[in-house]
Parts: C-alpha cells; sequence; structure tokens
C-alpha cells in the first residue's frame, strides 16, 4: 500500500482554480518531485496533503486512509519560509513541537540532540533562533520536521539559504531517510536537484499536472539535440554541417553544438575525426531544466 495517493484533487478558491485534477502516488522510501513556476499549484497542494485545506473534489489517503489524528502525527513539514519563532530558545521550540506530534518530552530532547550533532551545531540548543545565521536556521527548522521521526515529509525548497557545503550536508541526509523508508514530496526549483534525488516527477503549469511520470521516461520523449565535443587542436568548419544549427565555443576549447537530430552528431564526429584526435565527444539527452522551460514555455500565454 502507498504511504500517500493523491488522487484527482481539485482545490478552488473563489472562481479561481488553483489545482485543476492532480494526482501522484509517493512510494515507501521514495523522492517524489513537485515542479512548478510560481503559481502553478505546488503550495497548494503541499498544504492538502499536509491536511491545512481540504480538497473540494478528488482524495488524499495515507497508506490507505484519510487524514485524521494518527496522519497528522506521522506527517513532517519543512516549509520555505522561515516558520520559527525567533526570539524563543531552539530546545524549547523543538522540544515543544516534538511533544504536539505525540513524543515524549526526554525522546524529543534526545533526538534533537543527535540532530544537532549529526549537524554539527551542538552549541545552538540554548540559542535564540535569531541569534542564528540563516544557513543555521534552515538546519533547525529541518530538525524541526523530522523531529517526531515522520513517515511522510513534505519539503518545500529545502535548501533555500544554504551554502554549498551545508547543501551537501542536507542532502545527504534527505538520502538517508529515503534509504530508511520515509517518502517525501520535494518541491524545488533548482532541476539538479531533482535530477539526483527524485526518480518521479509532476510538472504543474497554472494549476494543471502538465508532465508526469519517472524522469528516466520523460526524458526518452524529447529528443537529444546537444553535443559536446573537444579536440587537441580548433577544429574547423562545424557550422557548416547540414543539420547543425548552432554552436557555442567554450573558453577550454571544448564545443557544443545543438543538432537537429541524433544523426546529425555522427557527422559532427566524421568531421571533428578527419582533423585530429578527438579528446572527447556526447552526444547528450535534455536536462531536466531544458524539459521544464520547453514544456512550460509551450504553454506560455
Amino acid at each position: 500500500m502507498k504511504p500517500l495517493v493523491v488522487e484527482k484533487v481539485v482545490k478552488h478558491y473563489g472562481d479561481k482554480t488553483a489545482v485543476n485534477g492532480i494526482g501522484l502516488e509517493v512510494a515507501e522510501g521514495e523522492i517524489y518531485g513537485l515542479l512548478g513556476a510560481n503559481g502553478a499549484g505546488k503550495t497548494t497542494t503541499m498544504r492538502m496533503v499536509l491536511g491545512l485545506i481540504m480538497p473540494d473534489q478528488g482524495s488524499i489517503r495515507y497508506f490507505g486512509k484519510p487524514y485524521g489524528q494518527e496522519q497528522l502525527r506521522m506527517l513532517g513539514y519543512l516549509p520555505e519560509e522561515r516558520g520559527m519563532y525567533p526570539k524563543i530558545r531552539v530546545s524549547d521550540q523543538i522540544i515543544y513541537l516534538g511533544q504536539l506530534r505525540g513524543m515524549k518530552r526526554k525522546d524529543a530532547d534526545d533526538n534533537l540532540k543527535r540532530w544537532l550533532e549529526r549537524f554539527e551545531i551542538s552549541e545552538y540548543y540554548n540559542k535564540k533562533v535569531e541569534e542564528l545565521s540563516k544557513g543555521n536556521q534552515q538546519k533547525i527548522q529541518f530538525i524541526a520536521a523530522v523531529i517526531h521521526r515522520p513517515r511522510i515529509l513534505i519539503l518545500d525548497e529545502a535548501f533555500s539559504g544554504l551554502d554549498p557545503v551545508n547543501v551537501e550536508l542536507l542532502k545527504s541526509t534527505v538520502k538517508e531517510l529515503r534509504d530508511a523508508g520515509t517518502s517525501i514530496l520535494f518541491s524545488t526549483h533548482r532541476m539538479e536537484h531533482v535530477e539526483e534525488l527524485c526518480r518521479n516527477i509532476t510538472i504543474m503549469h497554472r494549476s494543471n499536472p502538465v508532465l508526469q511520470g519517472s524522469i528516466k521516461e520523460i526524458k526518452s520523449r524529447f529528443p537529444q539535440e546537444r553535443v559536446v565535443l573537444a579536440a587537441d587542436r580548433p577544429v574547423e568548419g562545424l557550422e557548416q554541417i547540414p543539420g547543425v544549427l548552432g554552436m557555442t565555443r567554450h573558453e577550454n576549447g571544448g564545443y557544443e553544438l545543438k543538432v537537429r537530430t541524433p544523426d546529425v552528431a555522427q557527422q559532427v564526429l566524421r568531421h571533428a575525426l578527419v582533423q585530429g584526435p578527438v579528446r572527447r565527444f556526447e552526444l547528450l539527452e535534455p536536462t531536466l531544466n531544458e524539459i521544464f522551460i520547453r514544456t512550460v514555455g509551450d504553454r506560455h500565454e
């Protein structure tokens, strides 16, 4: 039984449709990507999953059951906005939030100390949130989302405000939670994070789900149009090859070409080999960022 099943969910605000018929399933130990531009309906969808608002149509089930007190305790949420009280101590807030989720005070305290040690910020136990840097505030907010060991975790821009070192730390933590069986609904504008973490995605646009499925299968629907080439010396005449639609020369001496069809890539390779050794040649699959822009852009008014 899937931990989270969203089925044909619709949400209206007056005469405005915020979410129109979205459906998705998140398996145990899966990170599912929910993508879309601002105003696409992602936040409304997540709020419905959290039980903060109810759908007007459709259903949301948690391990086969509708929303209720039991489901509330199994949900964790990291919002995009900072949600901690700035003038209250870290320990007081996190322990209280753990107790709200059904934990005993000692268990919440022990779990908090483990997480602070894991993130190498144990010294912030008695600090007020306002005394922390933005990056460390984000870590504390992450701990607040997972302190009660949720079985379903909602992450909205989880890595916002973090430097690259701490992004990697939080990513590895999210992967560990996934590997331990946590089901994660993950929303972000950083497509490279989605490609690394997610197997299945939904792209929303203007309240509608416009593209869904596994990233691998979705990429197979889009043509391979980019070639990367690097040689020991300059390659002349690449722009004149039939089917080459554009070329960019990089500072390191390499080339990136846009080609009409994958067959043109082989012509590019043959053309380069005639002029000397080739150090790198690759026909690239489309990035998720390119797919997102193409999918949403085709529907942009």
